[in-house]
């Protein structure tokens, strides 16, 4: 009894933040991108090129292993067109924080005729949140996550948050 109490604790906990995150994400993004949740990027079987569209001194915190950082404010669509294949079905999945600013950067690819692009849901907040392991600049495990304000760093549930 007790056990089924704390799994429909946890399961409500879960679909609460869900909703919320929902919320914040549909006031930010046009969702003119589909999304991919960390939990199918997880999965073995998930082969994909990954984009960071979050700011260097983020990125150099922690990324997604093999990522590559494009950036955002200083995302340049050519730059970035040299380091991904010219393969327009290719999957690729950008990400940041939360999935705000990579929206804007994945929806330039589609734009340029990328064919199977993705936004992560929940960015590398949500992919921490689950416990899915980040790296630092020289490839090592790392808990820090760049949480980029106070006011955006609240959706970060685990792992030690960095604001510089």
């Amino acid at each position: 009894m007790k056990k089924t109490f704390i799994l429909l604790l946890l399961v409500s906990t879960t679909v609460s933040a869900q909703k919320k995150l929902d919320k914040l994400l549909d006031k930010w993004n046009t969702r003119n991108v589909p999304y991919i949740s960390v939990e199918t990027l997880a999965l073995p079987k998930t082969k994909a090129i990954l984009l960071d569209a979050r700011e260097e001194k983020e990125f150099n915190v922690s990324h997604l292993k093999g990522a590559i950082r494009v950036g955002y404010d200083d995302f340049k669509l050519k730059e970035t067109l040299k380091k991904i294949p010219e393969d327009k079905n290719t999957k690729i999945v950008v990400y940041c924080s939360l999935g705000i600013r990579s929206e804007t950067v994945a929806h330039k690819l589609i734009e340029e005729g990328y064919t199977n692009v993705y936004n992560l849901y929940g960015g590398i907040f949500e992919w921490k949140n689950a416990n899915f392991k980040v790296v630092d600049t020289l490839g090592n495990e790392t808990e820090k996550v760049h949480a980029f304000s106070k006011n955006w760093g609240k959706w970060l549930k685990n792992g030690k948050k960095v604001y510089e």
